[in-house]
């Protein structure tokens, strides 16, 4: 469980805290809009109507004692860059701030933020790939060149054993899991049995993907 300090409650910011909900995590939510502020009182530990841009305000929160500060202000970015800048200076252990727009992006890293969230860019990208082929059912972005990607059982694969297949040793990819049924089993070996109906999640590089599964 860790101490989360969320700031910014919009769409994307409710969303982050019934997550973080579920998860477990204590959360501090903070917004200056009081309605925004209630509506997520049943997903939080602990709320604050305030001004981010305050450093009075900040400094009370006790920001050295959140393991997380996420930025997730949406329609100022000029708030949301002083936030992230008044965030590190009162010494924030990990800065996460939500961008708009890639020029966002930089000038967040440049002023205190370790790591952004550019949650259009990031759902554009994956609802390109993932509606673009028939073959691919969801996928994990790991860097610029591997992935997790969830697929299904190739037809000349049913019916025979991870080890027959040896997938690791043609196309340098490894078989994470199997899925059935919405059930996810990790527990594979290469005596596991390819079914009809599973799909299975496959890590490797973009182009050792596509060529494997022809996507």
């Amino acid at each position: 469980m860790k101490s989360i300090l969320l700031i910014g409650l919009g769409r994307f910011g409710k969303h982050i805290a019934a997550h973080l909900h579920r998860l477990g995590h204590q959360v501090m939510a903070i917004d200056c809009v009081e309605e925004r502020v209630d509506a997520v009182l049943p997903y939080v530990t602990n709320a604050q109507i305030g001004d981010s841009t305050n450093p009075v305000f900040l400094e009370s929160l006790g920001i050295r004692n959140f393991d997380v500060c996420i930025v997730a202000i949406g329609n100022d970015f000029q708030s949301s860059l002083e936030t992230t800048s008044l965030l590190k200076e009162l010494g924030a252990k990990l800065v996460v701030s939500r961008a708009a727009t890639d020029v966002h992006e930089k000038f967040l890293l440049r002023n205190g933020a370790d790591e952004v969230v550019y949650p259009e860019k990031q759902l554009a990208k994956w609802a390109a790939i993932r509606y673009s082929s028939d073959h691919i059912l969801d996928y994990i972005e790991l860097d610029n060149i591997h992935a997790i990607f969830e697929v299904p059982i190739p037809k000349a694969w049913i019916g025979r054993t991870i080890g027959q297949i040896d997938i690791r040793k043609k196309y340098s990819i490894n078989i994470m899991g199997i899925k059935n049924n919405g059930e996810l089993e990790l527990s594979i070996t290469p005596e596991t049995i390819l079914a009809d109906g599973e799909t299975m999640l496959v890590l490797g590089e973009y182009r050792d993907i596509q060529k494997c599964f022809r996507i």
